[in-house]
């Protein structure tokens, strides 16, 4: 039986990091094939089913039901079929959690090998090199979502260094083998040659968020690797254990200062109220996607708003007559949407994206269509799918799917270029019962726009007061890109469209 290959969590696009584990679909010890779903993983943007890169048998699940997986860890390991008697290869044997384990690629690595059968440091490093090279080919977490894997076909590569002729397999216990599995977890992510450097970015990652100093931390894997537990352990260690575990005298007159008996934050109350916590959520999914979103465009786009109140009467008598010779009506936001991609192809700087290249220099970004995207508000948070060439579509069309994409994204399966290829957002926050918003745009976006709620407003129609259903339509946009005449320009145009909206639909 060939060595079990590690599958990890792939790159799910549109610069995800992490992704939740909602459900496995297969189990230690079923026959999979190449492409076949495996698990269903919940991203900051949809649920999604990811696909096996290998064909065999499944030997380890890692992660369970509702834990957290970064982009770039272990998902599932499978064990390929053997395609004959291979003399390099040894028969993975269970460990004490009931999991498959592989036996060590070469005799020569493990500690307990004989003298004539060690190798060199400098071979150990070629070897780890050599595998990760080998693993890098086979497309090891390169399977794209929805697009299978690199090859397309159930053909196992090669994922290790073949053994040194002079290299004799030995049997070994349970618990050697357990070693042997960690020291093969040290070759693949060791520096060729820096056998005390970090070579992993999750680790790298974890130490930079966590401010823990790499170079002061002693590592537990072979020739002082630092491994991930060990950053784990530094975090998790108290902030005291520097100060007591030091030999130096000058600790004991630190631990007597009146300041060491502080009143600190204590579980279940906070520091600096002296409140009770009720609850800590973490911020995690499509919240954590939408925080970071909304601070990179607050943070890079010089953004600036104009609004007006319309009179929108017309729109809702006509929306009403239409209604009353057929069912089949278009909402109101469809009616929106038409105008605003009429308005768009007059107004074409707010349908664009400023790009920065690595000099530092920009570039306005046209586009020959309208992706028109909206906001809508799901169980798992707000997320902006998109009407793909909406420039093309009538009302009609326009609502039908914008009535799609509001089912699939409240079902989590909207995908990821149904969430993340729009130009321009449409924002109807009126259904909340707010008249207005000065909304964040929707990053890398330029310009969103807002619509409140529809109410009866008191309104001077010819000379004479009048009732009247009124909303406020407010455009956020990047002033990089235009001035205040185009987006009041833009902003009009929609404005009208909405208090006359039979002459214009007769001209769509």
């Amino acid at each position: 039986m060939s060595e079990a290959r590690v599958f990890l969590l792939p790159d799910l696009g549109e610069g995800l990091t992490e992704a939740e584990l909602v459900s496995w679909h297969v189990s230690v010890g079923d026959t999979i094939a190449v492409d076949q779903p495996i698990a269903e993983v919940e991203t900051a943007k949809s649920t999604v089913e990811v696909p096996s890169p290998y064909a065999g048998i499944v030997a380890e699940l890692h992660g369970q039901p509702g834990e957290t997986l970064d982009v770039g860890k272990p998902l599932i390991s499978v064990t390929p079929f053997s395609t004959g008697i291979a003399t390099d290869d040894a028969a993975p044997a269970p460990s004490p959690d009931g999991n498959a384990a592989s036996s060590m690629p070469s005799g020569s690595d493990r500690p307990d090998a004989t003298p004539g059968a060690a190798s060199s440091a400098s071979a150990v490093a070629e070897a780890a090199a050599e595998t990760y090279r080998e693993e890098e080919k086979a497309g090891s977490g390169n399977v794209l979502i929805g697009y299978g894997t690199p090859g397309g076909h159930g053909v196992a590569r090669r994922t290790r260094a073949r053994k040194s002729p002079v290299a004799v397999a030995e049997p070994v216990s349970t618990a050697t083998e357990t070693k042997d599995l960690d020291d093969l977890s040290i070759l693949r992510t060791r520096v060729p040659g820096r056998l005390g450097a970090v070579i992993s970015p999750l680790v790298r990652r974890m130490a930079r968020e966590h401010g823990v100093d790499l170079g002061e931390l002693p590592g537990s894997g072979e020739g002082g690797l630092i491994m991930r537990k060990d950053v784990e352990k530094a975090i998790s260690a108290p902030a005291v254990e520097p100060v007591e575990t030091k030999p130096s005298p000058v600790v004991e007159p630190v631990e007597t200062k009146p300041a060491r008996t502080m009143p600190i934050e204590t579980q279940g109350t906070d520091a600096r109220t002296g409140l009770a916590i009720s609850s800590r959520t973490p911020v995690k999914g499509v919240r954590k996607a939408v925080a970071a979103n909304m601070t990179r465009s607050r943070s890079e786009i010089p953004e600036a708003t104009v609004w007006v109140d319309v009179d929108a009467t017309a729109l809702v008598e006509l929306r009403k007559e239409l209604k009353a010779g057929s069912s089949d009506v278009p909402g109101l936001l469809a009616f929106i949407a038409r105008f605003v991609t009429a308005g768009l192809k007059r107004h074409p700087e707010l349908n664009t994206r400023i790009e920065t290249a690595s000099d530092g220099s920009q570039e306005i970004v046209s586009f020959e269509g309208i992706n028109l995207g909206f906001a809508a508000q799901t169980d798992r948070g707000l997320v902006v799918p998109s009407v793909r060439a909406a420039e093309k579509l009538s009302a009609r069309e326009l609502d039908a799917e914008i009535r799609r994409l509001t089912d699939v994204a409240r079902q989590g399966k909207a995908t990821p270029t149904e969430l993340g290829s729009g130009t321009f957002t449409l924002n109807n926050y009126g259904v909340f019962g707010v008249d207005g918003s000065a909304a964040i745009i929707n990053h890398p976006e330029v310009a969103i726009l807002g619509v409140g709620r529809i109410i009866d407003k008191p309104w001077v129609v010819n000379g004479e007061l009048a009732v009247r259903k009124v909303t406020e339509v407010t455009l956020t946009f990047d002033h990089r890109v235009c001035d205040g005449g185009t987006a009041a320009g833009f902003l009009r145009f929609v404005a009208d469209a909405i208090e006359n909206p039979t002459n214009l639909l007769a001209d769509l």
